[in-house]
């Protein structure tokens, strides 16, 4: 009887220690492949970065310009319709703008083309491509590698905005448009921070006050209603009903020759 005991014992052990080695294996290899997909990602835009921009010191001024090769990015992919870049910080949102045919084809697809979780920074499908709609919005994702729009959330403290209040947009006619933080904060994924067609102008005036309501602190930037806003989207650790969100508006632009 007590043989009997221990071999069943041992039996359900073995069965344990079998179900646990390979839950372990099955997990080992699902962080390996999101590695995986991380590392190859980040090698994918840094190369694009190296091989489609420079920068190079204005004959005029004297002033370092950052310049974008869009004829070797359209080689690479014509959905390219912009470049948007941080500067000073966060400096790693440095990414070529893409418009697919959806909003859903760039979610797990880089600028190359390639199947994988970072997907890539894209224009929203309605707007168009030349940035000049009312309201324009740019979506990217929240990756935990720090990554795309991980750091647009850097925005959440003041003092971050007031050293950092600008973001770039290079268009591929030679068009670079600066625009002024004036809100950041999260909503929810249906939120007026996402609508793009206005009526007339009191509805885009009433889009603009909701925007700077929905902001975690006061910037003081006057936004009228004959500005451009562009929006920065990407998820948070919330749910997966919220956003954050980065209001800019136009404040100049400029056409850079090489």
């Amino acid at each position: 009887m007590g043989k009997k005991k221990k071999k069943k014992s041992h039996l359900v052990s073995n069965i344990v220690l079998t179900v646990s080695l390979a839950v372990f294996v099955v997990a080992a290899f699902q962080l390996f492949r999101i590695g995986k997909g991380y590392q190859d990602g980040r090698k994918d835009y840094k190369e694009l970065q190296e091989e489609a921009t420079k920068k190079k010191k204005d004959k005029k001024d004297g002033e370092e310009k950052f310049l974008v090769d869009f004829e070797k990015l359209a080689k690479k992919n014509p959905d390219v319709i912009g470049w948007i870049r941080f500067d000073p910080e966060p400096s790693v949102i440095n990414y070529p703008i893409v418009q697919g045919r959806d909003n859903q084809e760039y979610l797990h697809k880089t600028f190359s083309k390639n199947e994988n979780g970072l997907g890539a920074i894209f224009l929203n499908v309605d707007n168009s491509s030349d940035f000049n709609d009312k309201h324009s919005i740019i979506y990217g994702h929240r990756m935990k590698d720090g990554s795309m729009f991980r750091h647009l959330q850097d925005y959440e403290k003041k003092e971050f905005w007031k050293k950092n209040p600008h973001f770039y947009i290079y268009t591929p006619n030679g068009r670079v448009i600066t625009y002024r933080i004036y809100s950041a904060g999260e909503v929810l994924d249906m939120s007026e921070a996402y609508e793009t067609d206005f009526a007339d102008g009191k509805v885009y005036q009433e889009f603009i006050d909701k925007t700077k309501k929905d902001s975690l602190y006061e910037t003081g930037v006057k936004v009228r209603t004959a500005d451009k806003v562009v929006t920065l989207s990407t998820c948070t650790k919330s749910s997966d009903n919220h956003r954050f969100v980065v209001h800019g508006v136009k404040e100049a632009e400029e056409i850079i020759e090489e």
